[in-house]
């Protein structure tokens, strides 16, 4: 009977051995790691002026598998896995950082995830978010880290851009109950402007929508808001130096200041654009005098008169006074389809650009010359304010001997005007580019012309930053002159859907847009799963 007995026992021990083994290989057949070998070796005997040490107990994560990547609109870059049961917010749990910097960040994502914001904290507690700034100024400052293990997550990055960027994987992650993985998010765009245009001029949208779409762009990674305010149709924005060309619905200039703290919030710049010399009929309208005539007499719609004064005063008054309302270092000039400039013989058509050209640029100089001129002016204007001017591909002419300043970035939208110049015409003379491509992202009201409202499927599976027209890709050696891209809605026929059909309509294309931003690569998920998540997450 002794004998059986021993015999039982030896077998206990070994099934617990094996057992042991089991769990703290994670059940998966991997190998049992230093931890399960050093728990093997703690049985071994203590030196005699030791009492021997209590066998320690497998780490609880070994339990658990390797974890899998988050998944996230956009895609994280980079993701290293690790055994543990990940993190889930709780109420009551604390948000906590290391820099007063990070204080805004740290109040929304704690409201959004139902936590405490307890302001700046040294100590560790179970649950902690915590928001860091690394120091790191070789990083990209829109790169985070993301570390969730021992039952807190830390967030770190080298500017609070990057911080709230991981507040956003984070808020995706936990969506609806879900649970941040356990390992090292390692996460940075591959484009540094990530863009929205808006067509407020055309189509009155209310603030509350605009700002329902910040907080939208905020939450996928986007950086920008363009707001093209100023066309033949309206004048939507407020003015105290020229009250008389604003229209009948606009927004106040209250609410724009609010839409630019929700913005500022989310780190995204508002791009403001009073498109000239074109796209000017609403203050034309309030200022007939200055409207562009033909040499028979005949007003060219929304044209102004370049050759006059007064209309360089008018448009600089413009710019200035929203200079100082719109923070931030873009500008968009506009500069397109200039409509002197589509007549047969602009020098003739238009005498008195003809001789304003002459006399400012010389004897051999065109109408081209002369527009090129007034984009380079209007530059100057918004250069003074410390921005970054930039333009329409089809504000910048062919073999004129006044040429587009330097630093005027290109918004490539179209090869379809007239003397069309490729992409690589701007890349190969140093031009920065921003692909505004039309082919993939113009969503126009109506769909007139040959428009097509255009799909996230598409943009997902075939476009990339480097497709600048149609569908063919610039070389990958200019992908470093291409700042990123912007998806655009343009109210063309204004009433063809209300607010509420257009948020639905650029839904999935503003995802799929942002998503080859971050990472133009092709993308791991398929579109059916890329959808499927976009319906998961809201």
């Amino acid at each position: 009977m002794l004998v059986v007995a021993m015999a039982v026992a030896l077998v206990v021990v070994a099934a617990g051995v094996s057992l042991g083994l089991w769990a703290a290989s994670g059940g998966d057949g991997g190998s049992t790691g230093p931890q399960a070998r050093s728990s093997q070796g703690a049985t071994a005997a203590a030196p005699p002026d030791q009492a021997p040490e209590a066998a320690p107990t497998p780490s609880p994560t070994r339990s658990y598998p390797l974890s899998e990547a988050p998944r996230t609109i956009p895609a994280v870059r980079d993701h290293e896995p690790a055994r543990g049961p990940g993190w889930k917010p709780e109420k009551g749990n604390r948000v906590v950082v290391d820099d007063p910097a990070l204080a805004d960040e740290g109040r929304l994502v704690a409201g959004e995830l139902g936590m405490a914001y307890a302001g700046e904290k040294g100590d560790k507690k179970a649950g902690d978010l915590r928001l860091a700034l690394n120091g790191d100024k070789g990083a990209n400052p829109e790169s985070y880290t993301m570390t969730v293990r021992d039952g807190r997550v830390e967030i770190e990055g080298p500017s609070d851009a990057g911080v709230f960027y991981g507040t956003r994987t984070l808020k995706q992650e936990t969506h609806d109950g879900g649970t941040a993985p356990e390992g090292v998010v390692k996460d940075e765009p591959a484009k540094p402007q990530r863009g929205f245009m808006l067509d407020i001029a055309r189509k009155n949208f209310t603030a509350g929508w605009i700002e329902d779409r910040v907080r939208e762009l905020g939450d996928l990674k986007f950086n920008q808001l363009g707001l093209h305010f100023s066309d033949d149709q309206g004048f939507r924005i407020e003015s105290s130096s020229h009250p008389e060309i604003v229209s009948q619905q606009h927004l106040t200039k209250a609410q724009v200041r609010k839409i630019i703290d929700l913005a500022r919030s989310r780190h995204i710049t508002i791009v403001p654009e009073i498109d000239s010399p074109g796209h000017l009929g609403a203050v034309l309208d309030a200022h007939p005098g200055l409207q562009l005539r033909s040499a028979q007499g005949s007003a060219v719609q929304g044209a102004i008169d370049i050759s006059k004064a007064e209309s360089a005063e008018i448009v600089d008054d413009l710019l200035n006074e929203y200079a100082d309302l719109f923070p931030g270092g873009p500008w968009h000039l506009g500069g397109d389809e200039y409509q002197a400039l589509t007549r047969s013989n602009p020098e003739a058509s238009f005498p008195q650009l003809a001789a304003a050209a002459r006399e400012r640029y010389g004897s051999g100089a065109t109408v081209a010359d002369l527009t090129t001129g007034w984009l380079n002016d209007r530059a100057d204007t918004v250069r003074k304010h410390q921005r970054v001017p930039r333009a329409w591909n089809d504000g910048f002419f062919r073999g004129t001997s006044v040429q587009a300043a330097e630093d005027i970035q290109v918004a490539y939208w179209t090869g379809k005007e007239i003397g069309a110049r490729a992409p690589l015409e701007y890349l190969e003379a140093g031009r920065k580019v921003i692909n505004y491509n039309d082919e993939f992202l113009y969503y126009v009201l109506g769909e007139p012309q040959t428009f097509v409202y255009p799909t996230g499927q598409r943009i997902y599976e075939q476009w990339t930053p480097r497709v600048l027209r149609g569908t063919a890709a610039v070389p990958a050696r200019y992908d470093g002159q291409i700042l990123g891209g912007s998806f655009a809605v343009w109210c063309d026929l204004a009433n063809s859907q209300t607010e509420f059909q257009v948020a639905a309509g650029i839904r999935m294309p503003l995802r799929a847009t942002v998503q080859k931003l971050w990472d133009p690569d092709r993308p791991e998920l398929s579109w059916t799963e890329f959808r499927a998540l976009a319906d998961r997450l809201g």
